[in-house]
């Protein structure tokens, strides 16, 4: 099972096992990661479970998809590496993938 680590603004680190299939936000939600509010569960219309991705791990995440990229305008703080963790799948090939929590969600 992939294990995602959640890092928040103060340097804590969190570290979840995430099922495939499950998404990202998932993952922090039903692990009671703090700094992913995910207000409209997932459904990619409110930009609260916004995360950084490190960047070693951008290549492997991808690209947000137009409809994402468009929400992203609604987070706080966005950078390069910002992406909503409700669209990042949880497949083999992150595991081990680290995402930060912004300061605060919208």
């Amino acid at each position: 099972m992939p294990k995602i680590t959640f890092i928040d603004v103060a340097g804590t680190s969190r570290s979840v096992d995430a099922p495939v299939g499950w998404t990202v936000m998932e993952a922090a939600v039903k692990n009671n990661v703090p700094g992913i509010e995910a207000e409209c569960g997932g459904a990619c219309a409110c930009a609260t479970c916004h995360v950084y991705v490190e960047e070693p791990w951008m290549e492997i995440v991808g690209e947000p998809q137009p409809m994402e990229a468009d929400m992203l305008d609604f987070a706080s703080d966005l950078r390069s590496n910002s992406r909503l963790s409700c669209q990042i799948k949880v497949r083999p090939e992150i595991d081990g993938l680290v995402v930060h929590t912004p300061e605060r969600q919208g």
